[in-house]
């Protein structure tokens, strides 16, 4: 049977019908094969449309990871449904604001996320409902299995992934279909392995699925009909039980996960013997770091950098790069076929090699738009490229590096953190003055948030009392690790706060002004 496979909605269906017992997904111990996902997603479809759902229409799931996430996602993209992944890690107003600003007529919660949920519901009018996962079998088990005929193409939008902002407020990145077709069809079009699936794969997927990285790695798994093992949260030990119970051949992961797993207690190199690829992005990752890897776990590397509004990967290091001979192993990577790179002025305009600029991408996997943000999305998406914020210098064979952020995220293990976002909560504390947020180096995340905070004046203000008022306003891997009291904020001319002054004691002696 040849099915053409352009959407999700086609990968779905194709390995039901060729491989229908194959295990699709393996989350603690429960088993769905590609029959099964099928079939649920079908359900899943119905009743969306049960509930008043239609094309385009939003639905969010806000909980850890599980089948039913991935179980949602086909059934969601069966009926046009646009589906929100919600970081469980984010407080009540965080997720308020992406409930809101979605329009989300229906959530999806597990136990954990429920109290947060129930506080929620009364406050947004446009949320019908909230179906708890306890409630998910019984919900899918009262609809038919039958096809949806909603007409989904390439095009039709699939998931909104909310991605900070330097506004401070979270934005919807719209993506389609086509955003997790693009990268498979390059490297297949010239026959390269970079990312490559063989027969009898097991992929873990140790991003989570809320984050482009890991729905993406999902995804690519699926299309290749391989068994996906799904942990609910990323541990380290439980990660390393997979791999050796399981026999993970092949993973996706951020650098800081890389290095808790080398650091495991009891852990060797026999741990990983089955495991032939690591996919690794999310954040840079250091020269020592990557030595270690190749040395402790024993297979072959391939970096990728891209963002959500890119579709996730759009600049890949290939695994013949990842030798300390090649001089590239600090290198972001280069273009997949078809898709381009240029490090730009202010203007737009290309740069030689060797020159730093903010990095452009063109990539057939760009986002659709931001969500309801026409002047921001005209900013991103310039003449078919994609504006990253980022700064880099490309080598003469094309390779890019990245050198420093126009913009002014942290990433701090692999989740991104936007100072202005914090220094909004911050400046809520009425002895707070100003403040002002950094990334700093951190051995054990990459980054750590560092605060800059004037007090009111006559006021004391102690770290203690600033650590107590964050806690519960802002998801914990944005709270600061460190807070500094100063007496002003350094500006420029026009009142924007000068972070390379205030980072710059912080990075002397790294090349890269990312960790």
């Amino acid at each position: 049977m040849t099915v053409q496979v352009r959407t999700l909605v086609d990968v779905v269906r194709k390995h039901a019908a060729v491989q229908p017992d194959a295990v699709a997904i393996v989350c603690e111990g429960r088993r769905v094969d590609y029959a099964g996902l099928h079939r649920v997603s079908n359900q899943v479809a119905r009743g969306l449309q049960a509930e008043g759902l239609g094309p385009g229409d939003r639905i969010a799931y806000l909980g850890k990871e599980s089948e039913h996430y991935y179980e949602l996602l086909f059934g969601a993209a069966k009926s046009g449904v646009v589906l929100v992944p919600i970081n469980w890690r984010l407080a009540a107003d965080e997720v308020e604001h992406i409930l809101r600003d979605s329009g989300t007529a229906l959530l999806f919660v597990d136990a954990e996320s429920a109290p947060t949920a129930d506080k929620l519901a009364s406050e947004l009018p446009k949320l019908a409902r909230v179906l708890n996962l306890d409630g998910f079998a019984a919900w899918v088990s009262a609809q038919p299995d039958a096809n949806v005929l909603a007409r989904v193409t390439p095009d039709t939008p699939l998931v909104q992934m909310y991605t900070s902002g330097t506004t401070g407020l979270p934005k919807g990145v719209v993506l389609a279909h086509r955003s997790f077709f693009a990268v498979r069809n390059a490297l297949a079009s010239e026959g390269l392995d970079w990312i490559d699936w063989r027969e009898g794969d097991i992929s873990l997927v140790g991003m989570a699925g809320f984050h482009i990285g890991g729905l993406w790695w999902a995804t690519q798994g699926f299309s290749a009909g391989v068994t996906n093992v799904v942990m609910r949260e990323f541990t380290t030990a439980g990660a390393v039980e997979l791999i050796r119970a399981l026999g993970v051949t092949t993973a996706c992961m951020v650098p800081a996960m890389l290095r808790l797993l080398l650091a495991e207690p009891g852990v060797s190199k026999e741990d990983f013997t089955t495991l032939r690829k690591v996919v690794y992005g999310g954040a840079p990752i250091s020269a020592a770091l990557l030595a270690r890897c190749v040395e402790g776990f024993g297979c072959e590397f391939a970096q990728i950098y891209g963002l959500t509004e890119t579709g996730n990967t759009a600049i890949c290091l290939p695994p013949a790069d990842h030798t300390p001979d090649s001089g590239r192993m600090q290198a972001a990577g280069r273009p997949y076929p078809g898709f381009e790179v240029k490090v730009a002025d202010e203007q737009g305009n290309p740069l030689p090699p060797g020159e730093v600029g903010e990095v452009w991408l063109k990539t057939p996997a760009a986002m659709l738009e931001y969500w309801n943000l026409p002047e921001a999305t005209a900013k991103t998406l310039v003449d078919g490229w994609v504006v990253t914020g980022d700064a880099g210098v490309l080598d003469a064979d094309g390779y890019l590096f990245i050198r420093d952020r126009i913009k002014d995220m942290i990433i701090v293990a692999g989740e991104n953190v936007y100072p202005a976002e914090i220094e909004h909560v911050i400046g809520r504390h009425p002895l707070v003055a100003e403040s002002a947020v950094v990334g700093v180096p951190d051995e054990r995340w990459g980054e750590a948030v560092h605060a800059f905070v004037v007090p009111v004046e006559g006021a004391e203000l102690s770290e203690r009392e600033l650590a107590l008022y964050l806690r519960g306003k802002l998801a914990g891997f944005k709270l600061p690790l460190r807070y500094e009291f100063i007496a002003k904020v350094p500006r420029n001319p026009s009142g924007k706060i000068l972070r390379r002054e205030l980072r710059e004691r912080f990075w002397q002696g790294h090349e890269r002004r990312v960790s």
